[in-house]
């Protein structure tokens, strides 16, 4: 089994806004990143606090995470998420890849 990737203590990390759904809330994402810029940690909160979209995002976010810390390239994580038939991220976890992605 690969190791674990440990993010140091204290660690670069940026605050963005996206908007998923349609439904014209924003979620926040923080994204934690190692010394060289790497991703390697993602939070996800919903405006709605106690919403199930807010639990499925946290709980997404964690997986995202624990996936990059393991190893796991963005691009294969962007690959593997469920798309529509336009090629658009069915989920607010695909579409914070995306975005992480194009920066």
């Amino acid at each position: 089994m690969p190791e674990r990737r440990d993010l140091p203590q204290r660690r670069e990390a940026e605050t963005f806004d996206i908007e998923f759904g349609g439904i014209g809330l924003k979620y926040l994402v923080t994204v934690g990143r190692y010394e060289g810029g790497d991703v390697g940690e993602v939070f996800i909160n919903f405006p709605k606090s106690g919403a199930q979209a807010e639990a499925i995002a946290r709980d997404g976010a964690v997986l995202l995470s624990l996936a990059l810390q393991y190893g796991v390239p963005l691009d294969t994580i962007a690959h593997a998420i469920t798309r529509d038939g336009q090629g658009a991220p069915s989920s607010i976890i695909g579409a914070v890849v995306d975005k992480l992605k194009t920066g």
